[in-house]
């Protein structure tokens, strides 16, 4: 069970507005890098995100370059899942490679700083501000066995292949 609060965003954040361009030169640091997450989103979104917390999005979230770094820094920032109407699909490719669940859901009824608690196996989200409960895209197995050794990486090097 996922727990945390909700900082809500609208449709079409790019790569570039998760990972900044100006910041390009931060990607082999990428402790560094995220310290500017989503900074020309929400300028103050680096400095309130707790770890746990939950990234809220309308649709479209991750569209423009690849910057398979977009992802890590968003986990890295400590948010445990990033919820969408829709996402970027090589966004979410990469988003599960580096084991950042994305979860396909209506995100209309939560509002910034809901406290959500995500239910990843039953594809369940609770949000305990308002009283609703929704439901996302189930997981495929062989997606929740990677988000569970935290990415594809660390999934192949604990069962030597990619065997689901």
């Amino acid at each position: 069970m996922l727990k945390g609060q909700a900082h809500k965003f609208g449709s079409d954040i790019s790569t570039d507005l998760i990972a900044p361009g100006r910041y390009f030169h931060l990607r082999s640091n990428l402790p560094e890098l995220a310290k500017h997450v989503l900074e020309d989103a929400d300028p103050e979104f680096a400095s309130i995100v707790k770890s746990g917390d939950f990234v809220v999005a309308d649709s479209n979230f991750g569209l423009g370059s690849s910057r398979e770094h977009a992802p890590i820094i968003i986990k890295m920032a400590g948010v445990a899942a990033v919820l969408a109407k829709s996402f970027a699909r090589i966004f979410f490719r990469n988003a599960i490679n580096v084991g950042l669940p994305v979860l396909i859901c209506d995100t209309d009824q939560i509002g910034q700083g809901d406290e959500l608690e995500v239910d990843l196996a039953a594809g369940i989200i609770k949000d305990k501000t308002n009283g609703i409960e929704l439901t996302f895209s189930k997981i495929p197995e062989a997606m929740l066995k990677i988000l569970d050794e935290g990415g594809l990486v660390p999934y192949i090097k604990k069962h030597g292949d990619f065997k689901l």
